[in-house]
């Protein structure tokens, strides 16, 4: 993926794309807004919120052995991955093991993370997703754009489409009289993944929460889907990122209180699924859970960052952002968009590293409006900031600097000598004097028109007013008129 600026520009030029996803925003929003209008200390319930996951991330390490000692007197077998190339191998030797062609996948934001999918068929895997959002994007062949929503950058008629021409491939084929009419899209992935459910006989999931004290394991979703690839299959897969650890079931309440509310807008979630292990006759008969860190530790030890790891992944911080109602998810180049990705990714993969993710720290506004709206109560913005840091400091050492950082170091040069900046105030005030003759265009009423500069300037005043530098400067009035009394 480019950088998100480059990105960015390519989701702006597609109105369709704005479209949708202002229609969907906005609905999301409206919705939230009603249902946590209801709670009168929804602001406690927030900092409830954040507190229950900061005493579980200051002791971690307690809560996940804690959690594996549960799960394993219950009989799931767990595993550790230290990366995305470790879990892909678990996932892949377990079906391996069972002779399994294919495997179906409860909606999982960590699975996409660690690029499961395409390492499975890799190995002659095919992994389908049962959620319906998940479901269009796969077909589609096509990138997930939200965290909740995966499809909504894609209306009713691309779907209809989607499923049309591309289902049959895939296994039972849409109706020939298929409309976009949502009851019958809806119907159409019902029969489309019954037929997958019924045969499967290995099932992946991820989780909202694992609970420490009891070994239990939490998956939130509104479709059923969920239920049926935890219960259906002989085999449970369950790939866990280690910062959804909850100490205890108290612990449980407040987040199923604050993530209906801040995701879909309901007042609680259709379907609930815990497990805890094997049950004799009853479920999976072999369940595996894969503890996973991919970068989770780094960002743990980042005093600032770490409360990204906090995201109870409600994706009311998207719903929200004035950028991402504009860009779209692909724009962040990411499973992880908006701003819970602008922070997210950088803080598991390092700032340096790439081009890609060092931008995506700036891709914000920095105007609030998600730390607001976040029900875990993350400074977003001022996880920014920080990352912002961390990415400048990151390249003080490159040997092309890039303009930025030779226009800092231009600026230092001039202040830290009285003379030098005597000097560059004389050429601002005559750079001033050329700009304002050229500056003499007036709007209607009189008014001078926005600064404008040509030139490599032209980007930087495209969106901004760029005044014409003043003809004299501070410190000559100063000594011209005595400091203003002649």
């Amino acid at each position: 993926m480019p950088a998100f600026p480059e990105a960015a520009r390519a989701a702006l030029a597609d109105p369709q794309l704005r479209h949708n996803l202002a229609h969907a925003t906005d609905t999301i929003r409206r919705k939230r807004a009603s249902v946590v209008a209801e709670i009168p200390e929804w602001e406690e319930l927030r900092l409830v919120g954040a507190a229950v996951k900061d005493s579980a991330l200051r002791s971690l390490d307690t809560h996940l052995v804690e959690l594996e000692e549960r799960l394993v007197a219950n009989g799931a077998v767990v595993h550790w991955a230290r990366d995305a190339a470790e879990a892909c191998a678990i996932v892949a030797e377990v079906a391996t093991r069972h002779s399994a062609e294919e495997v179906v996948k409860v909606k999982s934001m960590v699975t996409q993370e660690i690029g499961l999918n395409e390492a499975l068929a890799a190995q002659g895997i095919a992994a389908w997703e049962t959620d319906l959002a998940e479901l269009i994007v796969q077909l589609g062949d096509d990138l997930p754009s939200h965290i909740l929503v995966p499809a909504i950058h894609r209306n009713r008629a691309e779907i209809r489409e989607i499923f049309r021409t591309k289902m049959a491939a895939a296994g039972r084929p849409a109706p020939d009289d298929l409309t976009d009419d949502p009851a019958a899209l809806a119907g159409a992935a019902r029969e489309h993944l019954r037929e997958k459910f019924l045969r499967a006989k290995v099932a992946v999931s991820g989780a909202n929460f694992a609970v420490a004290e009891t070994g239990t394991l939490v998956v939130v979703e509104s479709e059923g889907n969920g239920r049926m690839c935890l219960t259906l299959p002989d085999v449970l897969v369950s790939v866990v990122g280690i910062e959804k650890v909850l100490p205890t079931w108290e612990s449980l309440d407040p987040m199923m209180r604050l993530l209906p509310r801040s995701s879909t807008g309901e007042r609680m979630n259709p379907y609930t699924s815990t497990w805890s292990g094997v049950t004799p006759g009853d479920g999976p008969q072999e369940v595996h859970v894969v503890l996973l860190d991919n970068g989770r530790t780094n960002a743990l030890a980042d005093d600032v960052g770490r409360q990204a790891l906090r995201c109870i992944r409600c994706s009311a911080c998207l719903n929200v952002c004035p950028v991402y109602e504009r860009t779209g998810g692909h724009a962040y180049g990411s499973v992880y968009p908006g701003p819970i990705g602008a922070i997210l990714n950088p803080l598991l993969k390092g700032t340096g590293v790439d081009e890609q993710t060092d931008s995506l720290p700036y891709a914000s506004s920095l105007c609030g409006a998600c730390f607001e709206a976040c029900p875990v109560r993350i400074d977003i913005p001022e996880v920014l900031v920080h990352l912002r840091t961390k990415v400048v400091d990151s390249h003080r050492g490159d040997r092309v600097l890039k303009p930025e950082a030779v226009a800092m170091k231009a600026a230092a040069f001039a202040f830290s000598d009285a003379r030098r900046l005597a000097l560059a105030e004389r050429a601002s005030g005559l750079a001033g004097r050329v700009i304002g003759r050229w500056g003499k265009t007036r709007l209607p009423g009189g008014r001078p028109a926005a600064g404008r500069i040509p030139g490599p300037g032209a980007a930087w005043t495209s969106a901004r007013d760029m005044p014409a530098p003043p003809k004299e400067s501070f410190r000559a009035w100063w000594k011209r008129t005595s400091g203003g009394r002649s």
